[in-house]
């Protein structure tokens, strides 16, 4: 008799606590959340580990904290020149958070799935950015950030010239970019990390009676190259936006 083994390809978060507000449900902790927490508990042992004897000659994993940061500081300052230091611990931040996000499926050694007699098996850790409120949320972040740091560094009347100058139809644009920016970084790393999970779902379904070991070799794509290249695109694009928000009109080349 042949037996069937049916997969669950993950793409709806599940909801393990929500409230009720106006008839509604709402969900206030599904698996992304959960896994976010995961991420950040990971992200920081990761950075006490790699910082705990720190020397003025750098050596061991000090040497790997270091190129990281100087990876931050040369992405920074390319764009926003002696601005750089306002922006670097932001940006350092969400490429690491992000990229530890794409790639946590990598925990998941086992495929995910269902047994004929109903018992589940795997690890239920997959990428919070597969849910669209996840990138949705980061992408707003980065648009408010960089609406402030207009006020910031321009100042009100600075930000309002942005809408008449030098054209009076550049108002429209700008209203356009408010709105085009946070989807267009929203929606590009939502549609990627969503493919790669279900093209990884698709692949461990058709390479269950083989080796759990030879999934892993083909995520190394999805699941780290795709993982880590969107959280630079992400993190490289949101460096253009706030570099042009602190970028004064004397400064325009």
């Amino acid at each position: 008799m042949r037996r069937v083994i049916s997969l669950e390809i993950s793409v709806e978060s599940h909801v393990y606590c929500s409230v009720v507000i106006g008839g509604r449900s709402v969900p206030l902790i599904t698996d992304a959340v959960i896994t976010m927490w995961v991420v950040t508990a990971l992200i920081i042992f990761a950075v006490v580990f790699f910082t705990r004897k720190l020397d003025k000659i750098p050596k061991g994993l000090q040497n790997v904290a270091e190129m990281f940061v100087d990876f931050i500081q040369g992405l920074a300052k390319g764009q926003m020149h002696h601005h750089y230091k306002y922006f670097q611990s932001y940006i350092g931040a969400l490429i690491l958070f992000i990229a530890v996000m794409n790639c946590i499926a990598l925990i998941n050694i086992i495929p995910n799935g269902t047994l004929p007699n109903g018992h589940h098996f795997g690890v239920l850790l997959e990428p919070p950015t597969r849910n669209f409120n996840v990138p949705l949320c980061l992408a707003l972040t980065t648009c408010f950030f960089m609406v402030y740091c207009e006020f910031r560094f321009k100042g009100f009347k600075g930000w309002l010239s942005g809408f008449y100058k030098p054209n009076p139809i550049f108002g429209f644009v700008k209203i356009l970019d408010y709105i085009v920016r946070p989807m267009s970084l929203c929606l590009r790393l939502f549609g990627s990390i969503l493919g790669g999970t279900v093209a990884m779902g698709l692949v461990y379904a058709a390479m269950q009676p083989v080796p759990i070991l030879l999934p892993g070799v083909i995520g190394i794509y999805f699941d780290i190259f795709e993982g880590v290249l969107m959280a630079y695109v992400f993190v490289f694009l949101s460096t253009l936006y706030l570099a042009e928000a602190v970028e004064l009109p004397e400064e325009v080349k």
